[in-house]
């Protein structure tokens, strides 16, 4: 089944030409920002190779990125930094990340359709969860595509400014390679403290 086809039947049901994708990268690093994006595509293009950023080369992500800022009717990259991951918990991060996405469009969407299990409080647009969206839907997955490509240039940003942790390799992730860099360093400025309390 093409992932178009969710956008297509959304829009015959409930008589409505834009649907929004949301979707996020970076809940469970250690360290950065998480991202978030909100996706309004085309009735009547269909860009090749969309699918969820997961599945996807990070040579096709950064292809697929160029094109769906290209072609989307309208797009918004938000992201919540470290310090407020940890003061109100990633969770709560990720649902204002999202919210804030959907609200930067410069279109305003009939209807949102976000990844996972649950969707932000307040939202002032019929929003519905997808339970693994980014497989079924081709917004959520043009979202997830921009979400991932943002946070991973910009943790290629924080390696040239902390080069000792090697968030170029991890992107912040709890590898074995980043709990060493934090074990020898500590922790440095962009670091979820509250994901590091084990290590304390």
């Amino acid at each position: 089944m093409s992932l178009y086809e969710f956008e297509h039947a959304k829009r015959a049901e409930l008589g409505i030409k834009h649907i929004c994708g949301v979707d996020e990268a970076g809940r469970g690093p250690l360290a950065g920002p998480v991202f978030a994006a909100a996706v309004i595509l085309p009735e009547d293009y269909e860009i090749e190779g969309l699918n969820d950023s997961k599945k996807l080369s990070e040579k096709k992500r950064e292809k697929l990125f160029d094109e769906i800022i290209e072609h989307a009717l309208a797009y918004s990259i938000q992201s919540i930094d470290h310090k407020t991951i940890d003061e109100i918990n990633i969770l709560e991060a990720t649902m204002l990340g999202m919210k804030n996405a959907v609200n930067g469009l410069s279109i305003k969407p009939e209807a949102v359709y976000i990844d996972g299990n649950r969707i932000p409080k307040d939202m002032d647009i019929p929003t519905e969860f997808v339970i693994k969206g980014d497989a079924t839907s081709a917004s959520i997955a043009a979202a997830s595509i921009l979400a991932k490509v943002s946070r991973d240039r910009f943790m290629l940003e924080m390696d040239k400014k902390y080069p000792e942790y090697a968030f170029a390799k991890h992107k912040g992730y709890g590898t074995k390679l980043h709990y060493e860099k934090i074990r020898e360093f500590g922790p440095s400025e962009i670091h979820r403290l509250t994901f590091l309390k084990k290590m304390h």
